[in-house]
This record gives C-alpha cells, sequence and structure tokens, in this order.
C-alpha cells in the first residue's frame, strides 16, 4: 500500500461518520416517538458511556498487542452500531444500544487511529510529511467525517425516504469496504508488554504535570460546545424552526464541524511549543460562543444560532489540533495512543453537557445555566494561561517506527 495514511484516514472518517450521524435526529425521534427532551439527550450523552472506557482501554492495549486488531474491531463495531440504529423506530432499546455501540466505535478510531495515523505520517511510510501532519490529519478526518455523517443522515431525514432507517443503511454501505483495508495496513506498535491487565493499561505520561495542568483544563470544553452547538441548541428552537428543525439542526452541525475543520490549516500557526497559545486562543473561543448560546435562548433566535454553532467552531478546530499536539510531545512512543485515549476520553465528557443542562433546567432556568457555564469557561482560561509556559516537554523528536513486515 503505496499511502497507507490515506487508507486510514478513510477508516477514522467512517467511525466518526458513525458517532455523529445520530445528532440531527435528536428532533425526528423527539417528534416522531414523543420521547422528552431529556430523553434525547439521553440518547446522546449514552454515547460517552460507550466511548470514555474505549477510549481508555483500547488505545492502551494496542500499544501492547498492536494497532490492527483493535481497529479492525472498530470498523466491525461501526457495523453492528448502524445495524441496531436500524431498528430504532422499533423502542429506545435499540438506540441505546446503538449509540453506545456508536460510542466504542469513536473510542477506537480517536486513541487507536489517531495515534496509528501519526505513526504512519512519519518515515519510513510518509517520509515527506512534517511533524505536525499526524495531528491535522487525525482532526480533519473527525470533522470531516462528523460534518457529512450529520449531512446525509439529516438530510435524509428532512426530505428522503425511511428517515429513521436509510440514513444507517447508508453508513453500513460506505463502512463495508474499509474492513477490507484495515487488515492491509502496516503494523507499527510491536510492543507485546506482559503481565495482568493493570500493568498493560498504565500510562506513565499521565503523571505528566503538562497534561494534568494544561490539557485537562480545555479538554473537556471541546466537546461540551459540540454537543450545545449542534446536540441541545436545535432542540431549544424547535419551535422557533418549525418543520425545518431538522433541515436547522443538520445546518448547525455541518457549519460548526465544517468550521473546525476550516481553521484547522491555521491551528498550527497559532499553537507555539513554548506555550498554550493553542489551546488559550480554543477555549476563549469556545467561552465566547457558550455566552452567544445562551443569548440565542434568551432571544430564541435562530441566526444568532448559526453564529453561535461557528463561534465554538472555531474553538473546537484549534482545541483538536492544538491538543493533540500537546499529547504527542508529552508521550513517549509506548503511550501514544494510551495518553491520546485519555485525552479525548476527557474532550468527550463535554458530551455530557446537554444531559446534565436538560435534567437541572426544571429547577434552574436555562439561559442562566448558559452563561454560569460561560464564567466557569472564562476561570478555566484564567487557570489554563497561568499554567501555559510551565512543565514543557522536550522539544519534538521524530519518533523512529519499527519497519513493518507487511509493507
Amino acid at each position: 500500500m503505496r499511502r497507507p495514511w490515506a487508507a486510514l484516514f478513510g477508516i477514522i472518517f467512517v467511525s466518526t461518520w458513525c458517532g455523529n450521524q445520530f445528532s440531527p435526529l435528536l428532533l425526528l425521534y423527539q417528534q416522531r416517538q414523543h420521547y422528552s427532551a431529556l430523553t434525547v439527550n439521553l440518547f446522546l450523552g449514552v454515547y460517552v458511556l460507550g466511548l470514555a472506557p474505549a477510549l481508555l482501554v483500547a488505545g492502551a492495549l494496542s500499544d501492547r498487542h498492536g494497532r490492527r486488531p483493535v481497529m479492525t474491531a472498530g470498523v466491525l463495531c461501526a457495523l453492528a452500531a448502524s445495524t441496531s440504529l436500524t431498528f430504532g423506530s422499533t423502542g429506545p432499546a435499540a438506540i441505546y444500544l446503538g449509540r453506545l455501540l456508536s460510542g466504542v466505535t469513536v473510542g477506537i478510531a480517536m486513541s487507536v487511529g489517531n495515534s496509528w495515523l501519526k505513526e504512519l505520517s512519519q518515515a519510513p511510510h510518509d517520509p515527506d510529511a512534517d511533524t505536525a501532519a499526524g495531528a491535522r490529519r487525525a482532526s480533519l478526518a473527525f470533522a470531516l467525517g462528523s460534518a457529512l455523517g450529520a449531512l446525509v443522515a439529516g438530510g435524509i431525514a428532512q426530505w428522503g425516504p425511511w428517515p429513521e432507517q436509510l440514513p444507517f443503511l447508508v453508513h453500513i454501505g460506505v463502512t463495508l469496504p474499509f474492513v477490507w483495508f484495515v487488515v492491509r495496513l502496516p503494523e507499527t506498535s510491536f510492543g507485546g508488554v506482559p503481565g495482568p491487565l493493570r500493568a498493560q493499561l498504565r500510562i506513565p505520561a499521565l503523571a505528566h504535570k503538562r497534561f494534568r495542568r494544561v490539557v485537562m483544563i480545555a479538554s473537556p470544553w471541546l466537546f461540551a460546545a459540540a454537543a450545545l452547538a449542534y446536540g441541545y441548541l436545535p432542540v431549544l428552537l424547535a419551535k422557533a424552526t418549525g418543520r425545518w428543525g431538522l433541515a436547522y439542526a443538520t445546518l448547525l452541525t455541518v457549519l460548526t464541524l465544517g468550521t473546525a475543520a476550516l481553521v484547522q490549516p491555521w491551528a498550527k500557526r497559532i499553537h507555539s511549543p513554548d506555550s498554550a497559545r493553542g489551546l488559550f486562543t480554543a477555549l476563549a473561543s469556545i467561552t465566547a460562543g457558550i455566552a452567544l448560546a445562551g443569548i440565542t435562548a434568551w432571544r430564541t433566535s435562530v441566526p444568532l444560532g448559526i453564529v453561535t454553532g461557528i463561534v465554538l467552531g472555531v474553538g473546537i478546530g484549534l482545541g483538536m489540533v492544538s491538543g493533540l499536539l500537546e499529547v504527542q510531545r508529552i508521550a513517549t512512543r509506548t503511550d501514544l495512543a494510551g495518553l491520546t485515549g485519555v485525552f479525548y476520553a476527557l474532550a468527550y465528557a463535554g458530551f455530557l453537557t446537554p444531559t446534565v443542562m436538560a435534567a437541572i433546567s426544571s429547577w434552574v432556568p436555562t439561559v442562566p445555566l448558559f452563561f454560569a457555564l460561560a464564567v466557569l469557561a472564562a476561570l478555566c482560561c484564567a487557570a489554563l494561561l497561568a499554567s501555559s509556559r510551565k512543565h514543557l516537554p522536550a522539544a519534538d523528536v521524530p519518533t523512529p517506527v519499527t519497519p513493518s513486515p507487511y509493507r
């Protein structure tokens, strides 16, 4: 395979498609099945229950036992997730199972796939790539897969036939060829660390002060921003958007993630190896976006919701690339996938934000909740800035990759 990174890019693309194709359909289930706002947000949140363990376990296991077998399981899990969601009209059980499996799929893609992509984006597999190519490609695959998955699913649900089945059948058709590709990619991890599972899952780089005082502060806000932009705002604006609610939810998803993809070429320029300028800029944008979301909910403004999605998308795109660059500088060769998994687990914890807000909105009005969240984000900005130039890891050094016998 001449450009193995391109095939893996496609695998991450269809995996994140699997994870985000459901987002614009929340209104569909609410309208057709008459689920409450809390229930549809639980559909969104249960995803994290599959995603977090996969992020924490899959990356560490692939560091020891190889990228290929774990990533193959992820592709098969994507097919199982869409198959279960195809039966979503039969009741909530199929939706919960499909969303849980979708979380596992994306967890494997983000931890194992992104680490593997970094390794395939350097010598000997791609000697012309620069040191940031792996992070950029991984973030772009995530953003494009998430955006196109939402666009296809939302477009079919708004204007196409069989809106509760066809979006997932399309994803199954797109994903099937990648079962063939994944087993032919060159292996890059030959660790084989013996001992109990606890020892295999140990991630020494997790104790690095830079990770705990910079990366951990910023990461949960990345997908809190995503969930608020295209998971929660469309539900809050459902009365204002009327029969165009699904189209509006799709538009917000595509705009948010499309913006995240478009700003990524600038992320490397903003990111600095001797500060946390990239993550700070991302978190500042997210703080502004959350405040705008509060104003959007207060004014019930459909146009302002679009502006909010764009602002939050800027923060997501910058934060994804900068966060991955920080992780790749902190991690060692033996715990790169494990630390990447922890980064994404923390980031995806933010996906629970709308579920928590919906659960307590009967006691605390939604608009004050948004502004309280913006204040908390601003405090995190200040804490991140205070540690931005401290505990810097060694300068980037290309990680040697053992030549693969499958090359």
